[in-house]
């Protein structure tokens, strides 16, 4: 439309063509400006939790597991009926390091044993086994972080059943 336009040979025509195309320009630099994030929803946080705390009853343990989002804001948190209070603290401390490592909490541990002491000083982040990232179409969405079995390494096996209850729903997301 722009080409017809400029080759109508109307200054009038021209003029309105260029004006249109400076538009469209800033217009799709404005576009650039914006980013569409992945999120998950309640429900999906839901069955993630509940997964986890399943599979840790199962086993025989009480204990409790806390969904946060991409931003460590938490969005779901399951307890089982005996585990106490302050595996829900655990817990949510260790899906945050997990949002702020990008890994999962037992693979944070191990590659920054140097960090360690300072990392465990950074309000409601906790670097111990136990936390899991969710993953959608390869961006992290959020964090599950289990605490209450007897160790870290059976808090992570927790953990990942509950992603891995949601998995097929985590690879499809478009």
């Amino acid at each position: 439309m722009i080409k017809a336009l400029i080759n109508s040979g109307s200054v009038f025509a021209t003029v309105v063509a260029l004006t249109m195309s400076c538009f469209m320009q800033v217009r799709q630099a404005e576009a650039a400006d914006i980013i569409m994030v992945r999120r998950m929803t309640m429900e999906l946080a839901l069955d993630i939790a509940r997964a986890a705390v399943q599979s840790c009853r199962d086993a025989g343990y009480q204990a409790s597991a806390v969904i946060v989002d991409r931003n460590g804001i938490v969005q779901a948190v399951m307890r089982d009926t005996l585990a106490n209070r302050f595996t829900l603290q655990a817990a949510e401390s260790k899906a945050n390091a997990v949002i702020l490592a990008g890994v999962d909490s037992s693979e944070f541990r191990a590659n920054r044993q140097d960090i360690r002491p300072e990392i465990n000083q950074i309000s409601d982040v906790l670097m111990m086994d136990g936390g899991v990232a969710i993953r959608a179409a390869g961006s992290i969405i959020g964090a599950v972080g289990v605490s209450g079995a007897p160790g870290g390494d059976k808090d992570e096996i927790c953990a990942r059943a509950g992603v891995e209850e949601v998995q097929d729903r985590l690879d499809f997301a478009d």
